[in-house]
């Protein structure tokens, strides 16, 4: 019935390609539209990673996330059923040159505080508590009002109540959006998910990625530039110029700063998602000062020396953001 629906699969139904397979667009007999994700044999995700997914993803009842309507496990076939989000993913418009001026500010922070309420029902109100661990724009949807949907949970990690962190030997997540206590030390917490939604700010508000970002700004990513910027005084100068010029300085201000404030080294220094709604619903909260962001990168000798007494046996010869592909399974280093 799935097949039928998706018109056998057809590359004119496909409507992006995930970390673990692709994803079509179909209509079930009565009518519905669906989105159907299909996984790759060669995907990496077996019978036990996608029964998680959809134990978890059922129990998931929220306006910010993407719900799951059903799914199928027949011989070499795993499919999951969500419901169709009609405007694609943030990604779609977010690095589109021309698709990006449909993002004015007011629908901006309407994203930005959509998936702050999001991930503070999952890592609080639900009855589960779970790290998305890879919150990136590809994995945001959007319905036809704008509205975002935090979608892909199939590498998500439930934690007990009472469980506030976590280590693990299989990292999985994008590299630029880890969080440096993951992707170095296999620590995982709720503030990994700040982190990787303090870069999501940034990206929302330049609409830039921070991968292209560090290849073309002289080895720069988009929290050292507006880090720089933001002791310069001058913390506008990340702002995307499609936005145009009716927005809110203060809003615009508040969400670099809660940006900032996100990607710090220290995940103790990171607030929670509930302090971030906090900050973002009412203007009279105080916000602290920011540290210096993690992976902070100078153009001197003053970088490169710092760069080689972090460690000079990882790969920090290779930029950590360039490579935008999903890591499902590597050793912590």
């Amino acid at each position: 019935m799935i097949q039928a629906a998706a018109n056998n699969f057809s590359h004119r139904n496909k409507l992006g390609q995930g970390g673990f397979g692709e994803v079509f667009r179909g209509r079930l007999p009565n009518g519905q539209e669906i989105a159907v994700k299909r996984l790759s044999k060669s995907s990496g995700q077996g019978v036990g990673e996608f029964k998680n997914e959809v134990a978890l993803v059922a129990k998931l009842q929220h306006r910010n996330l993407v719900r799951l309507l059903g799914f199928c496990l027949e011989g070499e076939e795993k499919i999951l059923v969500y419901e169709f989000v009609s405007n694609k993913s943030l990604d779609y418009f977010l690095f589109d040159p021309d698709k990006r001026k449909q993002l004015d500010w007011s629908i901006r922070y309407k994203i930005i505080s959509g998936i702050a309420r999001g991930m503070l029902y999952l890592h609080e109100d639900s009855r589960l508590r779970i790290i998305h661990r890879d919150l990136k724009p590809s994995n945001i949807l959007l319905d036809s009002d704008m509205n975002p949907k935090i979608s892909d949970f199939a590498m998500a990690r439930i934690f007990g109540v009472d469980q506030t962190h976590a280590n693990t030997n299989k990292i999985v997540g994008t590299f630029g959006y880890l969080s440096p206590e993951y992707e170095m030390r296999g620590q995982i917490s709720e503030k990994s998910d700040v982190y990787s939604f303090g870069v999501l700010i940034l990206e929302i508000i330049s609409g830039k990625k921070n991968s292209c970002f560090f290849q073309s700004d002289g080895g720069e990513n988009l929290a050292s530039f507006e880090w720089k910027n933001w002791r310069a005084g001058t913390p506008l100068e990340l702002l995307d110029p499609f936005i145009g010029d009716i927005y809110s300085i203060d809003e615009v201000l508040r969400c670099l700063h809660i940006g900032l404030l996100g990607v710090q080294e220290d995940p103790a220094d990171r607030p929670t998602m509930a302090s971030i709604i906090l900050m973002l619903s009412s203007h009279s909260t105080k916000l602290p000062k920011p540290r210096q962001p993690a992976f902070f990168l100078q153009r001197s000798t003053e970088r490169q020396s710092k760069e080689l007494e972090l460690d000079e046996s990882t790969s920090r010869s290779m930029p950590w953001s360039i490579n935008e592909m999903s890591v499902t399974e590597v050793g912590p280093r």
